[in-house]
Order: structure tokens, then C-alpha cells, then sequence
């Protein structure tokens, strides 16, 4: 089903598609390149996506990748999922956030994504 109060269902300004999944530019991203891969059919959640849907994603964020590598150089990459509201989820359309990383962007990059929630890091342990 794709919604039509839905922003990424309807979403048509593509970087690149197959038959399942799109990828179109962050509205605010957090690094030069970063790129959302959604399902084209709605889906609240990531643990929602049935698994053709799943693996024509991975199929995209794959070449989205070669396209961000020929296009930007990035030194590496973060995949990120924020699945409901208390992960940060605000589209409730599932999607991939592919965000290049590169050389001095942060002070330390070491830790990645666990860095976002420093004093849990150290709780929980």
C-alpha cells in the first residue's frame, strides 16, 4: 500500500530505484551525500519490511554506495535504522539512513553511532 499523507510515499525526486526500494537525498542530512533508501510500499517500521522488499534495499544501498564512492570519496559509511518514536523515528515510512563519513568531520570518530547516547554507552554496559 503507499499512503498519500505520506512524505517518502510520495516521494519522486529518485536518486536511484529498483522495483521495491527508492533512494532520494536527506532533507537534513547530517554529512554531504547522505541518502535515504526506503520501501516503495508503506511500512511503518524497519521490522515491518517483508524480506524480497528487505533485499532489494540492501540491492540499493549497495549501489547507492559505488554511486556515493564515485561521486564523493567518503572515507567510510554509517547505516542507520531508527525504528519508532523513542529512537528518533520521525517519518513513519521505514528507511535506511546511508551517511558518508570523512576525514576530520568529527574531533574523534571513534565509537560511531554509539556516541549519539555517550552516558548509556557507559551504563549499560
Amino acid at each position: 500500500m503507499i499512503k498519500s499523507d505520506c512524505v517518502f510515499c510520495q516521494k519522486d525526486d529518485l536518486i536511484m530505484e529498483n522495483d521495491l526500494a527508492k533512494a532520494f537525498w536527506d532533507l537534513h542530512p547530517v554529512r554531504r551525500g547522505h541518502l535515504l533508501i526506503v520501501p516503495k510500499q508503506h511500512y511503518a517500521t524497519f521490522f515491518e519490511i517483508p524480506g524480497d522488499t528487505l533485499a532489494a534495499m540492501n540491492d540499493l544501498l549497495d549501489q547507492a554506495k559505488a554511486y556515493l564512492d564515485r561521486t564523493y570519496h567518503p572515507a567510510g559509511y554509517n547505516i542507520g535504522v531508527n525504528t519508532g518514536a523513542a529512537a528518533g523515528q520521525t517519518v513513519m515510512h521505514a528507511h535506511v539512513h546511508l551517511i558518508p563519513r570523512y576525514p576530520g568531520d568529527v574531533k574523534n570518530p571513534r565509537g560511531g553511532i554509539r556516541k549519539m547516547i555517550p552516558e548509556a554507552v557507559r551504563r549499560h554496559r
